[in-house]
């Protein structure tokens, strides 16, 4: 499934067909990782790269602009061979929706550049291009029949957000599976494609000794923590828009949670594991908008500085109101209601302009009793987590008590870590490498269902249409560089927790 040392099969010939080639994602993402997959050889040995552009873009001007692209955001050191073999299989079409011509003579010229490069009429579509425009370019897609499976397959690739909220996305799903049936659909979302967020799995269902105590009898809480110290940026349009809780938390921490939280599957195959995910994202509690008010903290950040770097106050950004209510951190408090989780808690937080970056999943275990321990005061005792960190180190830490070298009995915390790049010589990467090779085989195990998709939209939307109802009222303001508003820290507080402090 990754892609890693062993030796793995190639893909099947086939076309790689990006809309949205000439914008910011194909450049910083999906060229530079079909770029490793051509170094490590796991690009079919027939293969076509279609780039759908608009008018005025010729196959020179696109090979010469990604290239550009590859020097400034390859992960690794770029052999000339290699690029020029890659590109050379680049041709340049034009296509746009709003002239549905475009598309007639678009399937005759990938007619013809399958017949030239002999890919069998296999077919990925990657949509790297704003949501609004999904549709269009399926309908279109559809309508020309290049999207029908013949003998041949075929893929569309779709990035998120995926709706922007329950009812946006059922209509989204209901009008995409009259085109193409579910198999055919791959919702990406770059956070699975890290190394430590498929290692979840592994640590979880491969090690005696995690898995019997990964429930509630011995877990006390789970914090999920996305956090990013850049601000919204030239963004400002999308992003007020959109927001911290559609941004992030539907998709990349409700990944992270249904991985930490579901059950073993029966196989490990796309199948049973993506049902499974389902199955517990179903399961989060649905709240009513009451208690989705009490359970919540949202934030907006100021101007002020972060380190040397200036940070605008996020109602002067560019394209964003001047009296915008739109949240730029969100923390959740969730819970599970099936037989593994009942009364753990889970915390969710995320948010821009903030002090550190990091994505981690905390697992904090119930303390032991500490009756031979009587003379040791409780806060000299360290708390008992597991740290899986994916930004920005992947790795492992557990954080467990032990005695001080002495000759009496004094009590400190460690932890002891696990770094991928301490124990394994793999080179750097997009995050794209192994979805983008997943797709070409045909393997979906990383990519969201349509009953994945609204089981998380269900559980968020009760926030959404509280804070639409609060308006500016609740919504709390912080300085760059902080762990984002005071009032977050009562989502735990109330509870007898606090968040794991970041480092």
């Amino acid at each position: 499934m990754a892609v890693g040392q062993i030796a793995q099969k190639k893909p099947d010939p086939c076309s790689f067909v990006i809309f949205g080639v000439t914008g910011d994602l194909a450049h910083r993402l999906v060229v530079p990782a079909l770029y490793n997959l051509a170094a490590s050889d796991l690009l079919p040995d027939r293969f076509c790269l279609v780039g759908v552009a608009r008018k005025g873009t010729t196959s020179d001007k696109l090979r010469d602009s990604l290239m550009k692209g590859l020097r400034q955001f390859a992960t690794r050191p770029v052999d000339d061979a290699i690029a020029q073999r890659l590109l050379a299989c680049v041709t340049c079409v034009e296509a746009d929706p709003r002239e549905p011509e475009s598309f007639d003579a678009m399937s005759k010229q990938l007619d013809e550049l399958e017949a030239t490069r002999d890919t069998g009429g296999n077919r990925l579509f990657y949509l790297a291009t704003p949501p609004n425009a999904f549709l269009p370019i399926s309908r279109e897609l559809g309508r020309t029949g290049m999207l029908a499976e013949n003998g041949a397959w075929r893929r569309l690739v779709v990035e998120k957000p995926f709706g922007t909220d329950l009812a946006s996305a059922k209509a989204l799903n209901s009008e995409l599976l009259k085109l193409v049936e579910e198999h055919q659909i791959y919702r990406i979302d770059h956070y699975l494609g890290k190394e430590t967020v498929q290692n979840i799995l592994v640590l979880r269902f491969a090690n005696g000794m995690f898995e019997p105590i990964w429930n509630r009898n011995h877990i006390d809480h789970i914090q999920i923590t996305v956090d990013e110290k850049l601000g919204v940026g030239h963004r400002g349009s999308f992003y007020d828009a959109t927001g911290a809780l559609r941004d992030m938390v539907p998709n990349h921490l409700f990944q992270l949670l249904s991985l930490v939280t579901m059950e073993p599957p029966v196989k490990f195959d796309a199948h049973s594991v993506r049902s499974e995910k389902a199955e517990v994202l179903s399961a989060i509690q649905t709240q009513s908008e009451q208690e989705a008010l009490q359970n919540s903290v949202r934030g907006q950040y100021r101007g002020g500085k972060i380190g040397d770097a200036e940070i605008d106050d996020y109602r002067k950004t560019p394209d964003v109101a001047p009296g915008s209510t739109t949240e730029t951190y969100a923390a959740l408090k969730l819970t599970i209601d099936n037989w593994r989780w009942a009364g753990v808690p889970f915390y969710l937080r995320t948010g821009k302009a903030l002090g550190v970056k990091r994505t981690e999943i905390a697992i904090k275990f119930k303390q032991a009793p500490f009756a031979m321990f009587r003379d040791t005061p409780v806060d000299r005792l360290s708390q008992n987590y597991l740290i899986i960190s994916t930004e920005p180190t992947e790795g492992i830490a557990l954080q467990f008590n032990t005695k001080v070298p002495g000759p009496n009995i004094n009590i400190d915390g460690v932890e002891m870590k696990f770094r991928y790049k301490d124990y394994f010589k793999a080179e750097p990467s997009t995050g794209y490498e192994t979805l983008i090779y997943d797709c070409m085989i045909g393997d979906n195990i990383l990519f969201q269902r349509a009953d994945s998709v609204e089981a998380g939209w269900r559980a968020v939307q009760p926030f959404l249409d509280a804070w639409k109802k609060a308006g500016g009222k609740g919504l709390k303001v912080y300085e760059p560089g902080s762990e984002g508003p005071e009032e977050a820290n009562d989502l735990l507080e109330r509870d007898g927790r606090s968040w794991r402090k970041l480092g």
